[in-house]
């Protein structure tokens, strides 16, 4: 699983979406952007922003490193803004830290050192994971070092918010997910899409079933909350296996691959 580092300090809240993320300093030293378990989103958002960000790495995307902040009660008291403070209350426990790039700056259209086969490699990661985020009006991409890292993978694995209402009951709920087809019509890097097949040639190297169990087990177990159909930790996990294998064992989704392959 995650380290697991206390935070030592609130700096600064970061006024992007609606979630309001801050930066926190930890015990390691280290200084991360913090994403609460307390939000209006849920933990739900937490469990996808680790499994997208463990896929990226494995298929050799970069991103920055994860680790699981716990956040004391004590921090609350010395904040004077009234909002965050009733954030820093609600998600007192184990919430998510990105560790910070400094000196990053947004995606500005070139994908620099990257090269073209990188921006591909996006492109089937939102694809699998049905990320519905990064388009041109809040790419989450950043530049640092001259290399492109993803980040913010909140909006994606969409199909388990429907698992509270019960949709994991359903027969056949893990296979429509997977035939679901992936739009990248107003992507930010939609203009690479002539690498889709070789991005999956080369993934298909990299990735497979057998690694998910894996990604997994990186989530925290108080962050799989119970749903019908699945009520301890281990079967949410099991759960989150079964959908994504069943994606990843069809192409059905993946722009110019899928369509050719019907």
């Amino acid at each position: 699983m995650l380290p697991v580092v206390p935070v030592t300090r609130y700096v600064t809240p970061l006024r992007e979406g609606g979630s309001l993320p801050g930066i926190v300093e930890a015990e390691d030293l280290g200084t991360y952007v913090i994403k609460f378990r307390g939000a209006g989103q849920g933990v739900r958002v937490l469990v996808a922003e680790v499994v997208v960000a463990e896929i990226a790495r494995r298929i050799g995307l970069r991103t920055p490193r994860l680790v699981v902040l716990d956040l004391d009660a004590e921090i609350a008291r010395y904040e004077a803004d009234e909002e965050v403070q009733d954030l820093l209350v609600a998600s007192v426990g184990h919430n998510l830290g990105v560790d910070f790039l400094p000196g990053s700056f947004g995606f500005d259209g070139e994908v620099g050192g990257a090269g073209a086969d990188v921006a591909a490699k996006v492109l089937w990661l939102d694809a699998f994971c049905a990320n519905v985020d990064r388009s041109w009006r809040n790419p989450n991409l950043l530049l640092w070092h001259g290399e492109l890292w993803v980040i913010d993978h909140g909006a994606s694995l969409y199909f388990h918010h429907g698992w509270p209402g019960g949709a994991l009951e359903k027969d056949g709920a893990a296979e429509r997910f997977a035939a679901q087809p992936w739009r990248m019509d107003d992507h930010v890097l939609a203009a690479h899409a002539d690498g889709l097949p070789a991005a999956d040639a080369e993934i298909r190297g990299l990735f497979g079933p057998a690694d998910l169990p894996e990604v997994l087990a990186l989530v925290p177990d108080e962050w799989l909350e119970p749903v019908p159909g699945a009520q301890s930790p281990a079967e949410v996990r099991a759960a989150y296996v079964a959908f994504l294998t069943a994606r990843l064992t069809t192409r059905a989704w993946l722009p110019g691959v899928g369509e050719a392959a019907r």
